[in-house]
């Protein structure tokens, strides 16, 4: 593990000393609502109806919310050869403007709970309400609150990537996960199409029951300006109980060939559970208990309104 530590922050002030929040309220139900829907689909696993239909749903809320959405469809092989039809969804806010800022969240779910307490849940699929629902559900709400608000951003365009295929993985082979996050860091490198992105953030387990969100340390060594950013916006906000100043652990995740491939600085903001015996995840990772029962809408919330604080801090 890298011992390389992002270092403390400051709180963002106004000259008087007092804290300033900005930007349109999170809400914290209309997340938890988009996150619920995801899973009335069911488990959204690779080359399933379940897997396409929600697809579909993803890209019609993206367009009402008044972003240009395009599809970016590839067949990957996993780990165990088996093709996968990968959709990787982006939704843009004005796609016109090259200077731009990257969202992302997984979307698929695990086709196997093979951490769960009971071998016989093992080859059952998983609901993915906290791995890949949260993160997509908080992106929609801001998506609706950025196409609402009477504020608006700077002078940047913003892109919501949900990545496809990220869970079709196994602990023995550490590339076999987040393919759809490699196949588009890839096309990015060989046609960036003019786009700069300032950095990237992912998102990741954001809806979990008493999660805290700790510094990633491979964030850390890639993006710690953008670490050091984010965690200072959740104290302005008012969530930095959610945001320990600590350390946590290195993860392979999307955030990897984002910053390794595509070249873009990103971070992973990623519930972590240091006392958790089940799974620094925490206890539902990967088991058939990763469901709706076990989201907190007020953490969806908490990063939620970190996440508008840092846009609409950006000039």
């Amino acid at each position: 593990m890298l011992s390389t530590a992002c270092g403390g922050s400051k709180k963002s002030t106004k000259d008087n000393g007092e804290m300033v929040a900005v930007g349109p309220v999170f809400s914290a139900d209309s997340a938890y609502a988009f996150c619920a829907k995801q899973c009335e689909f069911g488990p959204r696993t690779m080359n399933s109806e379940a897997h396409d239909r929600c697809a579909a749903w993803i890209v019609g809320q993206f367009q009402n919310y008044g972003m240009t959405v395009t599809e970016q469809r590839a067949v990957l092989k996993g780990f165990d050869g088996t093709p996968l039809q990968a959709n990787n969804i982006i939704a843009s806010y004005r796609p016109e403007l090259t200077d731009r800022i990257l969202l992302c969240a997984h979307w698929d779910s695990r086709p196997w709970a093979d951490n769960d307490p009971d071998e016989a849940n093992h080859t059952k699929p998983v609901m993915g309400a906290n791995d890949g629902a949260s993160g997509v559900a908080v992106m929609l709400e801001m998506a609706r609150l950025i196409q609402s608000a009477q504020d608006t951003l700077g002078a940047f365009g913003v892109d919501f990537v949900c990545f496809d295929a990220e869970d079709w993985g196994t602990e023995n082979e550490s590339d076999s996960w987040a393919l759809g996050a490699q196949h588009w860091a890839a096309q990015h490198k060989a046609k960036p199409n003019g786009k700069k992105y300032r950095y990237g953030i992912l998102l990741d387990m954001v809806g979990g029951q008493g999660a805290r969100f700790y510094r990633e340390m491979l964030s850390c060594q890639y993006a710690p300006k953008v670490v050091e950013r984010v965690w200072k916006a959740a104290e302005v906000a008012g969530f930095g109980s959610f945001f320990p100043q600590q350390d946590g652990s290195m993860i392979t995740d999307d955030h990897g060939p984002v910053n390794e491939v595509a070249g873009i600085p990103c971070i992973d903001i990623i519930a972590y559970y240091p006392e958790c015996v089940e799974s620094g995840f925490g206890p539902t990772w990967h088991t058939v208990n990763d469901d709706m029962e076990h989201i907190d809408a007020t953490t969806m919330k908490a990063v939620g309104q970190t996440l508008i604080q840092v846009l609409y801090s950006e000039k």
